[in-house]
């Protein structure tokens, strides 16, 4: 494979499982031309409305528009709001979701008021205390049960609960047992959750707040994963930076030698940054979704990490250059790719 079209030319009808928060995000577009009388607010007249699965729904969504089979997986309220989440995805031609109903525990929503191209305000309704034992071998055995008609997983942690260190350690357990990579979106300081994933993703503010400082460039990146990569065991970090492109570090062979336990095996790591391509950011909400998306797509029919990594180069630059939470479809990646003349080493 040379380049990203090679990948994308494989995608199609490939299954990549999708386990993470799942919620329902609502929008609502309208004028706001004066305030209420009754508190200095502006007064929005509805003219359109749109719901979207979002959360782990717009990782769901990133890779269906590029010919993926996303199975979703999560657990949702027992309401309309689930009801409508599965509307949307059967709606959309994906794979029927396998959601796990909770009384208890109503649909994650979030519904934004946008007025002449500005959001002026968004509220939420969620429960995100982390989900109990019984829920979590609900989902796990789901899990479990449809490892074996896909060919990567792609977990999005978005701190709402449902991510818990048993659910990523069994998830994880299983799909190392069929050779499956796993890629996730992390949250949270704590990174000890994620160990055995394959690929973990956060951006250079979750990373920083994993190690506890700032991070002003590169070597600060760089330095800051290959603390992470010691500490826990998880095989690469490809560390988000917005405007300044993506960092890539993979944690190579074990340099064992003439180890003794007074000079123990060393683990050697590798650095990559990947410059971002030049074009103005308008928005990067939603940009973490279409990398993990993209490299666990890639991973998932065999391409290496770091052709993967490039080919999340491309979707991100498509995605930043729009407005609110946006995904990357085949034709623009295309697009993006022969503008930079972006292609790849084998």
């Amino acid at each position: 494979m040379r380049s990203a079209l090679d990948i994308l030319k494989k995608l199609p009808g490939t299954a990549i499982l999708c386990v993470g928060d799942i919620m329902l995000d609502n929008f609502i577009y309208g004028d706001a031309t004066r305030l209420s009388p009754e508190a200095p607010i502006p007064v929005v007249t509805v003219k359109r409305t749109l719901s979207m699965p979002g959360g782990m729904g717009n990782v769901v969504r990133n890779l269906g528009e590029v010919g993926i089979l996303p199975l979703a997986t999560s657990i949702t309220g027992d309401d309309a709001n689930a009801h409508k989440l599965t509307e949307l995805f059967v709606h959309s031609g994906w794979l029927p979701p396998i959601m796990i109903r909770d009384s208890a525990r109503p649909t994650i929503v979030k519904t934004r008021i946008i007025a002449g191209g500005q959001q002026v305000v968004r509220f939420d309704e969620e429960v995100n205390s982390a989900i109990g034992q019984e829920l979590q071998d609900k989902l796990v055995e789901a899990i479990r049960r449809h490892l074996g008609s896909v060919r990567a997983v792609a977990i999005s942690d978005y701190g709402k609960g449902i991510v818990t260190p048993g659910l990523v350690a069994e998830t994880v357990k299983a799909a190392r047992e069929k050779g499956i990579p796993v890629v996730v979106d992390p949250k949270g300081r704590d990174y000890s959750k994620y160990a055995g994933a394959t690929v973990v993703t956060p951006n250079r503010k979750e990373l920083s707040e994993a190690v506890g400082r700032d991070l002003r460039d590169s070597d600060d990146i760089a330095a800051a994963a290959r603390e992470v990569l010691a500490a826990h065991d998880i095989a690469n970090l490809l560390v988000t930076r917005s405007e300044q492109g993506m960092t890539l570090v993979s944690r190579d062979a074990e340099e064992k030698g003439n180890s003794t336990p007074e000079s123990p095996a060393t683990t050697t790591t590798t650095a990559t940054t990947f410059p971002a391509l030049a074009r103005e950011v308008s928005d990067v909400s939603g940009a973490g979704d279409t990398v993990v998306a993209m490299v666990t797509a890639a991973l998932a029919v065999g391409a290496p990490l770091v052709l993967a990594a490039k080919l999340a180069t491309l979707a991100a630059g498509v995605v930043v250059g729009k407005i609110g939470t946006a995904v990357a479809y085949p034709h623009e990646i295309e697009a993006e790719a022969e503008r930079w003349d972006f292609t790849f080493p084998a």
